[in-house]
């Protein structure tokens, strides 16, 4: 598995909405990407959002990184939003319950 984290700043009063546009469009947009596993976004406060994707592969990770790209720059050109880093790498320790499978809406 491998990791992909995406940090972002946004106006502090736009985030809400931007929570639920990404829900409504990016997040299910991905989940539909081969290799998918999971996705998570975070509101980190004062207008701080991190994002996370988990792939099969090391390539369709990093293609989620070009999908996030494209879709910001397509979708979001109405919100002042930077990219602020996009790191990633293999996931060498995972856990998680069996109930996080169920989506969290925004």
């Amino acid at each position: 598995m491998f990791a992909s984290i995406r940090t972002y700043r946004i106006d502090p009063e736009a985030a809400d909405a931007f929570m639920h546009r990404v829900d409504r469009d990016f997040a299910e947009a991905l989940a539909q990407e081969p290799g998918f596993i999971s996705y998570q976004c975070l509101d980190l406060g004062n207008g701080r959002i991190a994002s996370m994707t988990i792939f099969e592969k090391a390539e369709q990770s990093e293609r989620s990184n070009e999908l996030a790209h494209e879709w910001i720059t397509q979708e979001m050109e109405d919100v002042d939003i930077h990219r602020m880093g996009v790191m990633g790498g293999e996931v060498a320790v995972s856990r998680a319950k069996a109930d996080l499978l169920e989506p969290a809406h925004h």
